[in-house]
């Protein structure tokens, strides 16, 4: 295999973001380490022609098992990994279960931790390296019936602007992707957590519920393609000055500078229009 092109590891690459971004960076050359968590989801990436490994964020085992089989192609070198796996739990609050809002954790975050910390290590002994982290505009600002999800990218925020003051004085950039709304399995697969996970019959919030589950997603504004992240994972990869932070979609700039210039009542009084 050639590595004249950079070397990416990609979790979450079963559909959406993952998927088109894997494919994508494929087709230009880079060599490309495509995981997901299910053997089916595997065997496709493979037949695809990707390198692909399974590789299930909540469980360590299959972490350290397939970058260990990355490094035996690469002969020890991993340029950049794009932690990409995630979903969204929805739910007011009040219906949040906390066994809910800890699966939510162990797949956004601590999954999502447990990938850095191990890429961490490769990259100091290699001397470079570049960590994408996968956020949301929902990790800037909060929408109502998303706290699991919004709780999780705050988590990730933080994470990622500590590690980035801590790797300071290396060779390895990190950097956060805040998207907003993106063509992708992820509303189909949030529905199925509302309807697996949420009291919606018994809660106050049950129309909003409904609404939300029988909206037509053609209609969410500002909404783009899964490609166009693919092409700022690309721009990352080509960058010689690495950003902390990429806006993408409209909806992520307009939110992101409300956040900015105004209050938190005046914000909270957007917000409650969305």
């Amino acid at each position: 295999m050639s590595l004249s092109k950079k070397t990416i590891l990609i979790t979450g690459c079963s559909s959406g973001i993952g998927y088109q971004t894997a494919l994508y960076l494929h087709t230009k050359g880079y060599s490309v380490f495509a995981t997901a968590r299910k053997e089916e989801d595997v065997l496709k990436l493979s037949n695809l022609g990707l390198n692909s490994f399974l590789l299930d964020v909540t469980k360590k085992e299959t972490i350290t098992k397939t970058l260990q089989e990355i490094l035996a192609i690469t002969d020890g070198k991993l340029d950049v990994v794009f932690n990409n796996a995630g979903f969204g739990q929805p739910g007011a609050i009040e219906d949040l279960s906390t066994s809910a809002l800890k699966e939510q954790f162990e797949t956004n975050v601590f999954g999502m931790h447990e990938v850095t910390i191990q890429v961490v290590k490769i990259m100091n002994k290699q001397g470079y390296g570049t960590i994408i982290q996968h956020s949301s505009v929902l990790g800037i600002i909060s929408l109502k019936l998303r706290g699991a999800y919004n709780a999780s990218k705050y988590a990730i925020e933080g994470l990622n602007d500590t590690l980035r003051l801590e790797l300071k004085d290396t060779n390895i950039d990190v950097t956060v992707l805040n998207t907003g709304p993106v063509t992708s399995d992820f509303r189909k697969n949030a529905i199925q957590k509302t309807l697996d996970n949420i009291d919606i019959k018994n809660s106050r919030f049950k129309d909003a519920y409904t609404k939300n589950m029988s909206a037509n997603k053609s209609t969410v504004p500002f909404n783009l393609e899964a490609i166009e992240v693919a092409k700022v994972v690309e721009k990352i990869l080509q960058s010689k000055k690495v950003k902390p932070r990429y806006y993408i979609t409209k909806a992520t700039y307009i939110l992101g500078f409300a956040k900015r210039v105004l209050s938190s009542s005046q914000l909270d009084w957007i917000l409650n229009k969305l």
